[in-house]
Order: structure tokens, then C-alpha cells, then sequence
């Protein structure tokens, strides 16, 4: 496959990857705006502290393994089934640790909703593990047309499911049953979608190939999920189930709308990445592309959201949800570096380098949780500022192996991503003057998005963005192609 038809699959993969993300999330949105109105704070952090132990068992389950069947140049049937049936296995003994555990965690946590909660929403695991084999054959292939429509059944179904049982007074069921059905849809449309099916087949020498690569990943996937949840754990022990649910849904919004882009972008550039692995000059310019044009729509959008936070909760959520806007606008500065550590990373996977992504995620835990440490001393909103300097930090971190590995220094990143976020400052400083004139939160949010919208693409267009300019035309080729399909 030549650079121009990679660009085109490319192209064409993000976009489907894009909208399977701009749809399913965007009514993931509006379903949890419904149910953070009929459900207490409280109960969204029951089921945050659940969500950090399914999150670990689920490490075991789906990374690794997955990872290694899309970057591994040559892979057989032999391989997938393999994985597939590892899966379940993994699946099935973590579930028992889970379901045994739960009074045990339930007493740590002074909960007993937790036991059978924990126990019902476990059973993910194996659905999980079935979908990441699913996942793995439609990256390989790009063919993420599959996922849009996978994905956006799951959602609308899974959603009418929650706010049903939300309105019906079920509360923090409410949410078990939301993730289950979610699960269980994808699982069933993809089963159908998907022409891949699990053969009779078992090697341990096809695992073992499989896991020299994989196992890195694993290990780096574990002590990055320890690090995201153990600030959750203890929020939830230090303070209460309430002021933990104020700080995930503070941490919802920004990780809603950068996980739709950067989703997008890791789950195809990673395949792309590998394709062209023999490549260095080719690997950094698609990396590089990848960083400006993340930057050039996260930047504003974090920038914009940190601005608007008060009115946006007053009127999606309501005033009882107004002590998670600091958590909130902390979190817009913490997450829009995610799409850089994400294409440097990818780079590094993709390059088969996954000793050094090992290395890298154990020096950033060590770095984050010296900050962790130092900030429970001052509070929760210094735990929450401690995200954004870790995130910093990170960034840097990831960063560094490309200085030698694609010859991309730190001043080239920097000069990447500068314009963006300069023009992304100046226009947050703009529309944060219309707090001032005391106009509702309807009118208020409705002024700065449309002037914040305004000033950016029209500052940008002004300007000649190189970005700007390489959207428009890969846009128009985008449409060209397929208008000459029909």
C-alpha cells in the first residue's frame, strides 16, 4: 500500500472513527445530563469507586494481548483465537476475585451497596473481552465504519435503559444497568458486523510471540490506571462517596469531548503508524500532523469550556451540581495535553518499541505520584491542580524518545502546538468578559460560544493556519472521492 492510498484509508478510518465518537458520545451527553438530574452525587461516586476496580481487573483482560494482534506485522487465526480464548479465561478469574472481594471492599469503604453493585457490574469482563478481540480485527483492517454503527446502537439503547431505571427511582442500578446493556449491544451488533469468529485453536508459542510485545503494554497499562484511580480512592476515603462524585463529573465534560478526538486519533494512527513502521521520515510527518491538527480544535474547546463551566452546569445539571466546576475547569487544562502524549505514544507502539513505553510510563507514575503525595496534604482542589501539573510533566516525558527515535525535538513540538494555544488564550480572555455584564446562563453560554466560535476560525483564517488550510483541502478531497464513488 502506497503513501497516497494510506492517506486516503487513513482519512477515511478517522473519519468514521470521528463519528462513531461524535455520535456515540454526543448522546452519551444528553443521556447523562438526563441522568445526573435524576441521580444523587452520592451515587455517582458508589459507582466511581466500583469503576476503579473493574478498570484494574479489566487491564489484564483487554491490553497487551490486543495491542500486540494490530501491531504485529504477520498475524494468523491461530493468533486471534488464541487471545480470544486467553481472554475469557482472564475474564472468569478476575470476576471470581471481584465477587469474593466485595464485602471486603464494601467494609473498607463503610458501603455495603458496594457487594452487590460491584458483583452485578463485573460481568462487563467478559463482555469486554470479547469486544477488545473484535476491536483488534476492525483496527487492523480500518475498518471503522463498523464501530460507528456498533456503537451508536449500544448508546441510544443502553440510554434509554438508564434513564428509564433513573426516573423509576432505581438510582445507582440505574448506571449498572446503562454500562451492561452498552456492553452487551456492542458485543451482539459487532458479533453480526464482524465476519471474524473464534476457531477451535490454542497455542501457547502463538501467546508467547504475542506477549513479548503485549506484556510492556500490560504492565504500562496497569501502573497508568493505578495512577488515574488512585486519586479516586482517596477522594473516596479521605472525603465521602458525594465530594468523589463532584470530582468525576468535574472531570467529565473535558474528558468527554478530548477522549472523542483522541480516540479517534489513537485508534487510527496506530495501525496507520505501523504500516509505514520502516519509514522514520513518513512516521514523524504523520505524528506531527496528528499533534497540530489535535491542537488546533482541543485547545479552543478546553479554553472555551474552562470559560463557560458555571453557566454550563447551572444549566445542564442544575445548582447541585455547582461544587464540581473547579474540579471542571482544572480538568479542561489537564486533559487538552492528551492528544500529544497520545500521538508521541503511538509513534513508540508503533515503531515496536514498547521496552521504552514501559520505561516512560514508569518514570511519569513515579513523577505523578510524588505530586499526588505532596498535594493530599493541601486539599482536593490541590489534588486536582496536582492532574494538571502531572499532565505537564507527561507530556514531556513522552515526548523525549522521539527526540532521537524520529529526530522530533522538544522546540519542534513546541512550535507545533504554540499558535493553537496563543490564539486559544486570546480568545478565552475575550469571552470570559461577557461574565461580567450579570446576563443569565442561557444567554451568557449562548454569547461566548458563538463569539468564541467566531473569533477563533475567523483569527485563524486571517492568520493563514497552515492547519486550517490542510483541513479545508483534505476535506474537499475527502468529499471529491466520494462523490466520484456514487
Amino acid at each position: 500500500m502506497d503513501d497516497k492510498q494510506i492517506k486516503s484509508k487513513v482519512i477515511s478510518s478517522l473519519f468514521w472513527k470521528f463519528m462513531e465518537r461524535l455520535g456515540t458520545q454526543g448522546i452519551q451527553f444528553i443521556v447523562q445530563i438526563a441522568l445526573a438530574r435524576l441521580i444523587l452525587p452520592e451515587e455517582y461516586g458508589t459507582i466511581a469507586i466500583i469503576a476503579i476496580f473493574i478498570s484494574f481487573a479489566n487491564v489484564f483482560v483487554q491490553y497487551g494481548f490486543n495491542t500486540a494482534l494490530i501491531q504485529k506485522k504477520d498475524v494468523n487465526e491461530t493468533d486471534f483465537s488464541s487471545v480470544f480464548f486467553l481472554s475469557l479465561v482472564v475474564a472468569g478469574l478476575f470476576y471470581t476475585i471481584l465477587f469474593v472481594s466485595a464485602p471486603l471492599i464494601a467494609e473498607f469503604f463503610e458501603n455495603t451497596m458496594l457487594i452487590p453493585l460491584l458483583r452485578v457490574l463485573s460481568i462487563t469482563l467478559f463482555l469486554g473481552g470479547l469486544n477488545s478481540i473484535q476491536n483488534a480485527v476492525i483496527a487492523r483492517n480500518l475498518e471503522f465504519r463498523k464501530l460507528f454503527y456498533s456503537s451508536l446502537g449500544a448508546v441510544v439503547v443502553s440510554g434509554i435503559v438508564g434513564i428509564a431505571m433513573a426516573y423509576n427511582g432505581f438510582g445507582a442500578w440505574a448506571l449498572v444497568a446503562q454500562q451492561l446493556t452498552n456492553q452487551l449491544m456492542v458485543a451482539s451488533i459487532l458479533w453480526f458486523t464482524v465476519r471474524w469468529r473464534p476457531g477451535y485453536l490454542f497455542s501457547l508459542e502463538s501467546l508467547k510471540g504475542l506477549f513479548s510485545f503485549g506484556w510492556k503494554l500490560l504492565v504500562s497499562a496497569l501502573i497508568n490506571m493505578l495512577y488515574n484511580n488512585i486519586q479516586s480512592l482517596f477522594i473516596a476515603k479521605i472525603y465521602n462517596p458525594a465530594m468523589l462524585g463532584y470530582f468525576n463529573r468535574g472531570q467529565q465534560f473535558p474528558s468527554l469531548i478530548v477522549s472523542n478526538i483522541n480516540g479517534s486519533i489513537q485508534s487510527v494512527i496506530f495501525p496507520a503508524l505501523a504500516l509505514k513502521q520502516d519509514n522514520l521520515h513518513r512516521v514523524k510527518e504523520m505524528v506531527r500532523r496528528a499533534i497540530v491538527t489535535s491542537a488546533f480544535f482541543i485547545f479552543p474547546m478546553m479554553v472555551g469550556l474552562a470559560v463557560v463551566a458555571e453557566p454550563l452546569v447551572k444549566i445542564l445539571l442544575t445548582d447541585k451540581w455547582l461544587p464540581s466546576v473547579p474540579f471542571l475547569q482544572i480538568s479542561c487544562a489537564a486533559v487538552a495535553l492528551w492528544p500529544i502524549h497520545t500521538a508521541n505514544l503511538q509513534a513508540i507502539n508503533a515503531l515496536g518499541r514498547s521496552d521504552i513505553f514501559l520505561k516512560l510510563e514508569i518514570v511519569k507514575n513515579i513523577v505523578s505520584l510524588a505530586i499526588l503525595g505532596i498535594s493530599l496534604y493541601y486539599g482536593i482542589y490541590a489534588i486536582a491542580a496536582g492532574m494538571f501539573l502531572s499532565s505537564v510533566a507527561c507530556s514531556f516525558i513522552n515526548a523525549y524518545p522521539n527526540k532521537k527515535l524520529l529526530n522530533y525535538s522538544y522546540i519542534q513540538q513546541l512550535k507545533d502546538v504554540m499558535p493553537s494555544l496563543l490564539l486559544s488564550l486570546a480568545m478565552g480572555a475575550i469571552i470570559y468578559c461577557f461574565s461580567w455584564f450579570n446576563m443569565n446562563p442561557g444567554l451568557t453560554l449562548t454569547i461566548q460560544v458563538c463569539v468564541g466560535v467566531l473569533i477563533y476560525f475567523g483569527m485563524a483564517k486571517i492568520l493563514n493556519f497552515e492547519c486550517l488550510s490542510y483541513l479545508m483541502i483534505t476535506a474537499k478531497e475527502l468529499f471529491d472521492n466520494r462523490k466520484k464513488r456514487k
